[in-house]
């Protein structure tokens, strides 16, 4: 049990750099006992270390998402999805489409093979979309904001409203259902759902834009002049960076593309970026109050993370089967090299420091102040 001197949040940085590498491990294979895995690394992690914030919470509407991201799947697998032989189950009434329409089918014969497939893709994306909520419960997106590097601020009122919305959307859900349930309105089912949408959407946007709109009266992504030559070297850098980083990307996440289209396209296109970063942060001058330090928790919480892409890399590497055959249908193994990384990121659990029972305020005194 940490002393009440040892509790304090972790730098966001490290957080999205491990949710960020668990998404990465999860779009690598299809396996369910994988994919479950990762969901339960995640989930007990979240369970662990989040705090009391209302932002915090938001891991149950990422997790609600997921669920209805894998019906949705498998019900468009059955209405068009495309129709192979196999084990059927039952037999929805087809349309006769129009030439024009060829290899879009609309009904007939659903197999398990086609659902446990659509059910696989399904539960890949939702483990995604639960890695990207674990970051936004773990760490506060006005903290998030404060680490963002200084070449990032012209574009910072838009990060605002892009990384605020979804936490600000979960804590105006909550405020609509209370002022519902005291009007003596119902706060479950669809017609509370249908009659809360416009206003949680509305609140949101409002708060975000608000957030936003103060950060830019501050000064918040002032820079000063650059010359030109500057700008056209900090352009070529970040074009050149990204695109050698999605080339990379697309390399690491498909295990058939050759070796030369993986690892070196990818550090190719992050040194790129960073020196854009580096020398176009030169051009903005800030000053902080109480930074937030990098040390070893946070270097444990970002390399566990690393770890398990690693491992699974690795694991495809050595042949091993992360996507199993669905035609025909066979069952899932566990692969012990990618499990054994999964549960490496579990870490963040016992390393990281134990967060504050009460939150400090997070805006106002936490924003850094441009010149």
């Amino acid at each position: 049990m940490s002393s009440p001197a040892a509790r304090r949040l972790l730098h966001p940085g490290a957080w999205w750099v491990w949710a960020i590498a668990l998404a990465a491990t999860a779009l690598r294979t299809t396996d369910p006992l994988l994919l479950g895995l990762i969901a339960v690394v995640v989930a007990f992690v979240v369970s662990a270390r989040r705090t009391d914030a209302p932002w915090a919470r938001s891991f149950g509407s990422f997790l609600r998402l997921g669920i209805i991201v894998i019906v949705i799947r498998v019900v468009f697998q059955m209405l068009f999805g495309v129709r192979v032989e196999g084990t059927t189950l039952f037999t929805i009434p087809s349309v006769t489409l129009p030439s024009w329409a060829a290899g879009v089918s609309l009904g007939g014969p659903v197999t398990a093979e086609a659902l446990v497939d659509a059910a696989c893709q399904g539960l890949r994306l939702a483990v995604v979309l639960l890695c990207f909520g674990a970051a936004s419960s773990l760490c506060s997106p006005y903290r998030m904001l404060r680490a963002l590097p200084s070449a990032l601020y012209e574009a910072g009122v838009a990060i605002t409203v892009a990384l605020t919305f979804a936490p600000q959307a979960i804590i105006a859900s909550r405020q609509v259902r209370d002022a519902r349930r005291l009007r003596g309105r119902a706060d479950r089912g669809v017609r509370a759902w249908a009659g809360s949408a416009m206003p949680v959407l509305e609140g949101a946007l409002d708060r975000s834009v608000a957030l936003a709109a103060s950060m830019d009266a501050r000064g918040y992504g002032r820079r000063g002049a650059t010359p030109r030559h500057r700008r056209r070297l900090i352009s070529a850098l970040m074009l050149a960076g990204l695109c050698l980083v999605a080339v990379g990307a697309y390399g690491l996440l498909d295990a058939s593309a050759p070796a030369v289209l993986r690892l070196p396209p990818f550090i190719a296109g992050a040194i790129a970026l960073a020196a854009s970063l580096v020398i176009s942060g030169r051009g903005v001058e800030r000053t902080r109050y109480r930074p937030d330090p990098w040390r070893s928790p946070e270097w444990i919480v970002s390399l566990s993370g690393v770890a398990a892409l690693a491992a699974i890399v690795m694991a495809a590497h050595n042949g091993a089967v992360l996507e199993p055959s669905v035609y025909p249908l066979t069952m899932p193994q566990l692969v012990p090299l990618a499990s054994v990384g999964i549960l490496i990121a579990l870490l963040p659990a016992r390393f990281a420091p134990r967060p504050p029972t009460l939150v400090e305020p997070e805006l106002g005194d936490r924003f850094e102040v441009a010149a």
